[in-house]
């Protein structure tokens, strides 16, 4: 018997102890998943995921930069918490990661690809806590920067040479990059399909870690063809708009004019924005057949039904809109909204969208409560489990989400926090007397800063002290509270 959307048909296979397949891509935003309403890009596995689980349309990174995001989620705890607050700064040994603790419960863990929980860069390798990876090949980004890059390893092997490879034709702003078959997208598939094929009946865990559609924006050109740029739409953007933001928003296009390699926007026609913004949906693409690959692993080897499927991203892409390409210290909904779905035959609801907030913080103690393990106390996320099993509305999951950004760029002394709600989102840079008021229900798209509205004091003064209490509350696990989340 079929499942209708949102309902929940509890499946004949009695799974206690679930295997795991997390699908985490970088700098992915949230609209570009066909099935969640973009018309343009196109993401056929990735849609048999939505259908088939529960896409979490409203779900928030808690850093708009990747370290700090890969820590929070690995942990189920804040940045702040962690202490692992920047790109280039280490989790401390003391932390554990869900990788850990499903290790601890007998579980074989792998990993390909990314993990980025301590400084790689400059020719030092990222140094391990024992986080619980028993197989682990290690890439943090395709290019041969070190020798320890597994990808780079793999690709000698295959008598190939990245340098060689990354040949192809250019724009200012967008490059073909290696073929489909030699990508690292690719590769990072082909070791989870390895792994995936090697266990002989004892529940694993593997993440998937994948360095695209982070920049630069080079696809396959085969891929690239598939799209057709004057056909996208432009970036979101009024003319004038920094002038109603913050310093932050103009410094970052000064950082941009000033940088031969980055994208300055009033440099940029507009076929070079829609050049890029096709350069990202065709590596979106390429994501999404491999997204198809292991599935159809999982289902060629019998473990389709036994398996947890999460597929989601570490942080967004402004892509543009408003001005801004990449990423910094912003809260925009391009940079903080993120794809979260849920997939498990049989055990989660099928094709519900749950439009409830919820944080990426939420992901570990989900898969703890899934596969029976106590979930505990350090963890300050909360359990999805009620959501996905068809028990509670996404609504009454959260009331806010937080987000925070700490000084990523050393020049700049930002150091910015974001509370939001269902309505309003506020962001305070601390230090300074700057911030962002926006009224989501009225400006979705978040054009008009209302921090220096006067009519809006009240509002203001509200929210404050609500993204103060959550601040606060955002700090390890205090006992029998009442907070904000």
């Amino acid at each position: 018997m079929l499942a209708k959307k949102g309902e929940l048909i509890v499946s004949t296979h009695v799974a206690n102890q679930p295997n795991i397949l997390w699908i985490c891509t970088d700098q992915q935003r949230a609209d570009t998943i066909g099935a969640l309403g973009n018309k343009h890009v196109r993401t056929p596995h990735i849609d048999a995921l939505v259908e088939q689980g529960t896409a979490f349309t409203h779900a928030y990174c808690q850093s708009p930069v990747c370290t700090p995001s890969r820590a929070s989620f690995l942990t189920g705890r804040y940045p702040r918490t962690t202490r692992c607050r920047q790109n280039g700064q280490a989790i401390p040994a003391t932390e554990k990661l869900i990788s850990r603790l499903l290790a601890d419960a007998g579980y074989t863990c792998g990993l390909a690809g990314k993990l980025h929980l301590a400084t790689c860069a400059d020719g030092v390798v990222e140094k391990r806590i024992d986080d619980g990876y028993k197989v682990f090949h290690w890439s943090h980004h395709p290019q041969p920067d070190w020798p320890e890059n597994a990808y780079t390893q793999w690709l000698t092997q295959q008598g190939q040479n990245w340098e060689i490879l990354y040949g192809g034709e250019s724009t200012p702003y967008v490059k073909e990059g290696i073929p489909a078959e030699y990508s690292q997208t690719t590769w990072c598939a082909n070791m989870a399909i390895d792994f995936i094929r090697e266990q002989k009946g004892d529940p694993w865990f593997f993440s998937y870690n994948c360095f695209a559609p982070h920049h630069p924006f080079d696809p396959p050109a085969d891929y690239l063809a598939r799209y057709s740029p004057e056909e996208l739409p432009l970036p979101k953007s009024r003319p004038n708009e920094a002038a109603g933001k913050t310093t932050y928003q103009e410094l970052d296009s000064e950082f941009a004019h000033s940088d031969p390699n980055s994208y300055h926007v009033a440099a940029m026609t507009d076929n070079d924005k829609r050049e890029v913004t096709a350069a990202y949906y065709a590596m979106v693409e390429l994501i999404d057949e491999n997204v198809g690959r292991m599935v159809a692993t999982l289902k060629e080897t019998d473990q389709f039904e036994n398996t947890i499927v999460i597929f989601m991203s570490d942080h967004g892409e402004m892509l543009g809109d408003h001005g801004i390409y990449l990423k910094g210290p912003h809260f925009y909904e391009e940079a903080v909204r993120v794809p979260l779905i849920f997939s498990w035959p049989g055990q989660y609801c099928n094709g519900l969208r749950a439009d409830g907030l919820t944080e990426l913080t939420d992901i570990a103690p989900t898969l703890l409560d899934s596969v029976g393990l106590e979930i505990p106390p350090f963890i300050q996320g909360k359990t999805l489990l009620p959501v996905l099993k068809g028990q509670m509305d996404s609504s009454n999951h959260r009331r806010c989400v937080f987000s925070e950004y700490y000084n990523a760029w050393s020049h700049k002394h930002s150091y910015g926090t974001m509370y939001r709600t269902d309505s309003h989102k506020m962001i305070v840079y601390h230090g300074t007397d700057q911030g962002e008021l926006y009224d989501l229900k009225n400006d979705p798209d978040e054009f008009d800063n209302l921090w220096h509205n006067a009519s809006n004091a009240e509002l203001k003064t509200r929210l404050l002290k609500e993204a103060f209490d959550a601040s606060v509350f955002t700090m390890d696990p205090m006992p029998e509270r009442e907070g904000p989340f």
